[in-house]
């Protein structure tokens, strides 16, 4: 089963996610997210036997208790990509109000993971959703406009719990499952 471990955003704000990613609608070469399935990945963890799907619920328990995190509002605003405007290769929406918490738990989901075996991540954490992934070039100059020239507010949304989640492809996209939630 392939896993990761997220913060989902609320459906509520699906049609200003779908707003957001219209600003793009002209650019060559996007692949865009379900709005509808948004969230925050705090430690994607791949390909994992479906036997340890039960350890790995009460390891995200345990570093959703080390985080000491309580429930909190987070605000999904701005833009940007990864890794650089001169070469993209996804196209997000950031994160303002809460981007500490969203950290800090990142930080003990990781700090746990990796000492359940999982490789350590070899980037810095950036609390973000994906909107698109830039699968050719062809629209870069319109992604780099507008992700320089604006700064979107979808809307705020409370965060009370971190999902163990399962990713199943399909032709049709990803569709996702929740395996464990664990409430702040």
């Amino acid at each position: 089963m392939r896993l990761f471990v997220s913060v989902d955003l609320p459906d509520d704000l699906a049609d200003g996610i779908a707003a957001v990613q219209d600003r793009f609608a002209d650019a060559d070469g996007l692949r865009y997210t379900d709005p509808g399935q948004a969230h925050v990945t705090l430690k994607f963890l791949g390909d994992v036997p479906e036997s340890r799907a039960g350890d790995l619920g009460d390891a995200l328990e345990t570093a959703v208790a080390d985080a000491g995190v309580a429930p909190f509002d987070a605000s999904f605003e701005g833009l940007g990509v990864f890794p650089s405007l001169d070469y993209i290769s996804v196209v997000w929406l950031g994160v303002g109000d809460g981007s500490e918490r969203l950290t800090a738990l990142h930080e003990a989901v990781e700090a746990e993971f990796v000492s359940q075996g999982f490789e350590p991540e070899d980037h810095d954490f950036t609390p973000h959703v994906t909107l698109a992934r830039m699968e050719h070039a062809g629209g870069k100059q319109l992604v780099q406009n507008v992700v320089s020239d604006s700064h979107p507010e979808v809307g705020t949304a409370r965060v009370d719990s971190v999902r163990l989640t399962e990713s199943t492809r399909t032709d049709d996209g990803p569709e996702y499952e929740t395996v464990r939630t664990v409430r702040l």
